[in-house]
Parts: C-alpha cells; sequence; structure tokens
C-alpha cells in the first residue's frame, strides 16, 4: 500500500496562445489502501495529472510525495525508482501491448524488470496474474490481436500488477469498452483493490462507474478540484454547482440511494 500526497501540482501545456495550465495548483491525498475517484470531462486536465504522478509529463510547480517522500523523474533510476511503486494503466491497452509479443512474453517481461525468476516461477507467475485479473492461463501464448479489447485491458492490468506497486493509477481503463464488458472490468478492479489492497486513483469521466470503485470522489474542472468528499456524502448532498450538473445529468445516481452504490 503506497499513500499519495500531491500538493500545489501545476502542470503547462504550450498553447497556441502560449502556456496553458492543463493542472492548476491541484492538492489530493489517496491515504493506504484507499480508491480515489477523479471525474471530470474531457480537457478537464485528468490525465495530465495523472501522467504527472508517473513522470510522464513535467511538473511546473508543487510537489508530488508517495509515502510521504517527494518522488522526482528527472533521471532514469528516478523514473525506475517511481515504477516500482506507481504504475499506470491507459484507456487503450494496445499502448502498453507490443503487438509482436504474446501475453506471456509481456507478463514476463514486466515481472522480471524488478525480480529474477527461474523458469518455472516466470510460468507460475504469469498464471497467477491472467487468474488475478479474471482470464483464464491459457491466454498466456495468444497475441494481442486474438484478444478482444476487454481482454487486452485485463491484461494490461495484469502488466501493471506484475510489478507489485502499491499505487494504481487507471486512466479512463473503461470508457474504450462495451457496456457489458465496462461492468466486468470494473467488478474486477474492484476485486483487485480489495484483495491487494491497493491504493488507486481511478480517473474516468463516466461518473457511475467512477462512484461504483472509489472511497472518495474528486470533481475537476479547467484544470481544478472544485470538490472532493466521500463518495456517499458526494451523491447526498454535492456542494458545487459542476457537481450538481454531473449528478443532474445521470438520474439513476439519484434514484439508487440509499442503498447501495449505483453499478
Amino acid at each position: 500500500m503506497t499513500a499519495l500526497r500531491l500538493t500545489d501540482l501545476t502542470v503547462r501545456h504550450h498553447g497556441p496562445r502560449g502556456p496553458v495550465a492543463a493542472v492548476d495548483g491541484v492538492s489530493l491525498e489517496i491515504p493506504p489502501g484507499t480508491t480515489l475517484g477523479l471525474v471530470g470531462e474531457s480537457g478537464s486536465g485528468k490525465s495530465s495529472l495523472a501522467r504527472a504522478i508517473v513522470g510522464l509529463t513535467p511538473v511546473h510547480g508543487g510537489r508530488v510525495l508517495l509515502d510521504g517522500r517527494e518522488v522526482r523523474a528527472r533521471t532514469v533510476g528516478d523514473r525506475r525508482r517511481l515504477g516500482r511503486l506507481v504504475q499506470i494503466v491507459l484507456q487503450d491497452p494496445d499502448t502498453a501491448l507490443d503487438p509482436r509479443m504474446t501475453v506471456r512474453q509481456t507478463l514476463v517481461e514486466a515481472a522480471t524488470v524488478f525480480h529474477r525468476l527461474d523458469r518455472p516461477a516466470r510460468a507460475e507467475r504469469v498464471g497467477d496474474l491472467l487468474e488475478l485479473v479474471g482470464l483464464n492461463p491459457r491466454f498466456a501464448d495468444r497475441l494481442p490481436r486474438q484478444l478482444s479489447g476487454g481482454q487486452r485491458q485485463r491484461v494490461a492490468v495484469a502488466r501493471a500488477l506484475a510489478v507489485e506497486p502499491g499505487l494504481l493509477i487507471a486512466d479512463e481503463i473503461t470508457s474504450a469498452l462495451d457496456v457489458s464488458v465496462q461492468a466486468s472490468v470494473l467488478n474486477t478492479i474492484r476485486d483487485l483493490q480489495q484483495r491487494l489492497g491497493l491504493s488507486m486513483l481511478f480517473i474516468g469521466h463516466n461518473l457511475p462507474a467512477v462512484c461504483y470503485v472509489s472511497d472518495a470522489v474528486a470533481v475537476m474542472r479547467h484544470g481544478r478540484i472544485v470538490e472532493t468528499a466521500p463518495t456517499e456524502a458526494l451523491l447526498r448532498d454535492p456542494r458545487h454547482p459542476y457537481t450538481r450538473t454531473l449528478l443532474a445529468s445521470v438520474p439513476s445516481l439519484r434514484t439508487s440511494l440509499p442503498g447501495e452504490r449505483p453499478s
């Protein structure tokens, strides 16, 4: 389990009229073993925030702390140490999967980055990872093109988990999937978080999906966090007008309360 804290994080991109603050002074906290949902419309800065945390986008201000220690990604060594603590799964699993490598080769490559494993241990690790994400070990010898979109996304999750990170960032991982497949992947994510005790940042624009897997939810608009609250509190009593607008656009969220979170 890894705790994450962001303080006044700022990320700028170069736009046609000069620098644009994609992330504008964001402060957030994810306690160990909990899931924070980050929701907002496309272009609100969610993915820029995620990429800054894992060192894929330069940070122009503020701090990223993991377990109380500030992390940097200035050198190869920095990025390697950061990758041991936090992994990201992106919307398109093809960005994480080499089309020329079998599932087995992909998972073995990830599993041996930080650990030395002999051949029997590698085979066992691959089988365990596939079962962990709800796939039969027989998928190990298939190529990505031989898998469905949902199966590829599960392999991408398994690849991220292979290094045993304490924090997992899931960035829009269900948005490109069919509705029925989305539900299955969301259930897998919830199960993984509970079984492994992961800390997780779950990013999306689908408010029901984000609420379903999250202990707390942060609402992002124009690069800023406009509201953060425990999930049930946010659903029952949203404080910011933008949050109320998001909730009003999904009537089923209202009708599902009180009781279980919306599925």
